[in-house]
């Protein structure tokens, strides 16, 4: 049976990838030259405290995620087969679609699929590893953020006991990423679908 471009083009959605670690980029890129799909890939510009200090890096707002567009039941194989993918969001057996709306008030953020400049912010409660200083390698928890002065007071052990040191927040890396945990949740159906699913 052959699909008219009009056809194929009503049916396509976008839907949530799931990519290897560290391969959201190349995944998008092999999908786009590859399949000739349209990729959505939402990614941060920040400056980041490492082992070495401070560095400017960009990544991704969704950690081994990225976006595709594309009428599933004509790509879903060519996609999963796709160097870099992983699987396709799914649940219950059943692939979603990422509402339209998500994927716009995302965009509307991302212009042209260039990187937002953000800093990343540290709270009360964030894990951390001390980058720099006399407290170089130690692990701890953010207690209190002291704006004014680009200070961190964390709690870490230190020679077998714990204390609250005030760190520079510049060396501090932050261990727990929250966001990357509700991507799988943009692409989950709604009550309504997995009612009609199920």
């Amino acid at each position: 049976m052959n699909l008219t471009a009009s056809h194929i083009l009503e049916n396509q959605a976008w839907y949530c990838v799931r990519t290897q670690p560290k391969h959201e980029h190349i995944a998008g890129a092999s999908l786009l030259k590859r399949l000739g799909l349209e990729v959505f890939l939402p990614r941060l510009r920040l400056e980041r405290a490492t082992r070495r200090g401070p560095a400017n890096v960009v990544e991704p707002l969704f950690p081994c995620y990225l976006f595709v567009r594309c009428a599933l039941g004509q790509y879903a194989d060519s996609i999963r087969h796709t160097y870099g993918v992983s699987s396709l969001v799914h649940f219950s057996g059943q692939v979603p679609p990422v509402p339209d709306p998500v994927i716009e008030e995302l965009r509307q953020c991302f212009e042209e699929d260039e990187p937002m400049s953000v800093q990343e912010r540290i709270s009360p409660g964030d894990e951390v590893t001390v980058a720099e200083g006399a407290f170089l390698g130690s692990r701890g928890v953010v207690v209190r953020f002291l704006p004014a002065r680009q200070r961190v007071q964390v709690l870490l052990e230190f020679l077998g006991r714990m204390t609250v040191a005030e760190v520079d927040r510049r060396a501090l890396v932050l261990e727990n990423r929250r966001v990357a945990d509700s991507m799988p949740l943009l692409a989950m159906p709604s009550p309504e679908r997995i009612a009609a699913v199920g």
